[in-house]
């Protein structure tokens, strides 16, 4: 073991940091703490730690004093976390510019792999003085559970699938200058690219791929998370259950749900399920980065709890990869995009319910900003469906005076109605390309 980890460890200290689309995430500016990437299977996580890598390179840092090491290697079954120990100690001996003051860092991917991990981590954290840095997803960790592992040691990094800027970055087109400063020719371009995109979604791999083997990798990508994260971690014996409310969920974003209802519709569709299993596996799928859910955005945890959630995918393209009737599901698709880029930027997001019935698709709160009231609507000329939009926005407002509300399109021409006092219109590759300029 102890001679493969030496080739291991000669391998990791000459390789070149590999190409890659720059992603758009920002590392917590806390000293002392480690970092957890963590997110969905094949968001790219491994290669965000090559990024860091190579940023600190950049900046200066001595090649050897920044190791990346791959530990979900099949030469590597039985390595144990005294042998995790040892490489840290021949890692010092053999790089001299890896000294033990703090200018070292270690990244360690998979590190699920490694029973003990654990403790090893908190004492390289503790003691060491080492920038460190983790990932891992698997069948024996879930991707969230490095973060909680480390107990208060380590911040978490989520790496979602590209968003649309990443995309257009990954193709060689991304936009370089503000929003204002772009030809009509350019909007149109960038138009026509999002909706590609709202089909398509962010996962690396799936960039530029035929629709045909899109929708197989895709698919690929979720029997993975599936199988891996829920049915072998969990011993998930109700598969049949498990796949029906997964593809219920990833078909139907935006969708109120409730544990009620999904176990309604599955056992109207004569599959036998208990309330529990149920709840437990829509919990399962969103520690697995499979779905996000946005709450009822309310004070009282009484009505947080009372109310159904509202269920996204991780990237809008499974929502084309599960849907079943050949429809493209244009405003579910975009509802997805904004979501996911709110929690790229770190907005804390809910939805509301106003006491008069009208329903907001997102109201996003950070700290230091304005709270965000946003209505996302994809068919703005239709002068019945905005009408409801901004019905629904302007009850809003009466109950979230501080916020700014948005009513987010996809036509990147106005909507042909005049908006009521204090709603922005925000075309939606603007959106999604820039963030809003202070008022």
């Amino acid at each position: 073991m102890r001679d493969l980890l030496r080739l291991l460890l000669a391998e990791a200290l000459n390789a070149t940091p590999p190409e890659h689309t720059r992603r758009d995430i920002r590392l917590p500016s806390i000293p002392g703490k480690g970092f957890a990437v963590i997110g969905v299977r094949r968001s790219g996580k491994t290669t965000f730690l090559w990024q860091c890598l190579a940023d600190r390179l950049a900046a200066g840092a001595p090649r050897e004093s920044l190791l990346l090491l791959s530990l979900e290697d099949d030469r590597l079954a039985g390595m144990q976390v005294g042998d995790l120990a040892w490489l840290v100690e021949e890692y010092y001996r053999v790089a001299p510019s890896a000294r033990r003051d703090g200018s070292a860092t270690l990244f360690l991917d998979e590190i699920q792999a490694v029973p003990g991990w654990e403790l090893f981590a908190r004492r390289m954290i503790d003691s060491e003085r080492i920038s460190l840095f983790l990932s891992g997803s698997s069948a024996k960790l879930l991707s969230s559970e490095v973060a909680t592992s480390m107990r208060g040691r380590a911040m978490d990094v989520i790496v979602h699938p590209f968003g649309f800027r990443e995309a257009l970055r990954h193709a060689s087109i991304e936009p370089l200058g503000p929003w204002n400063r772009l030809g009509p020719a350019e909007r149109s371009e960038l138009d026509a690219r999002l909706r590609r995109y709202l089909v398509a979604g962010g996962f690396p791999e799936a960039q530029g791929a035929p629709d045909a083997d899109r929708v197989r990798l895709l698919r690929g990508y979720v029997d993975m998370v599936v199988l891996r994260d829920v049915v072998e971690r969990h011993g998930m014996g109700n598969i049949v259950a498990l796949r029906a409310l997964q593809r219920q969920l990833l078909a139907s974003p935006g969708g109120a749900v409730s544990v009620q209802k999904s176990y309604d519709a599955l056992r109207s569709a004569g599959i036998a399920v208990s309330k529990d299993t149920v709840h437990a596996c829509m919990g399962y799928l969103e520690d697995a980065f499979l779905i996000r859910t946005v709450w009822v955005h309310t004070a009282s945890e009484r009505r947080r709890h009372s109310n159904p959630r509202k269920c996204y995918p991780v990237d809008p393209g499974l929502i084309a990869a599960y849907e079943r009737s050949g429809r493209l599901n244009t405003g579910h698709a975009l509802e997805t995009a904004v979501m996911l880029e709110l929690e790229r930027r770190g907005w804390d997001i809910g939805y509301v319910r106003t006491p008069d019935g009208y329903e907001v698709d997102f109201i996003a709160t950070r700290y230091g900003s304005d709270p965000l009231l946003i209505q996302v609507c994809a068919q703005a000329d239709d002068a019945t469906t905005l009408a409801r939009e901004l019905r629904a926005l302007a009850s809003a407002m009466t109950e979230e005076p501080e916020a700014r509300a948005i009513l987010v399109t996809l036509d990147a021409s106005p909507p042909p109605a005049p908006l009521p006092v204090g709603v922005e219109w925000a075309p939606a590759a603007q959106f999604l390309l820039y963030e809003l300029p202070e008022r």
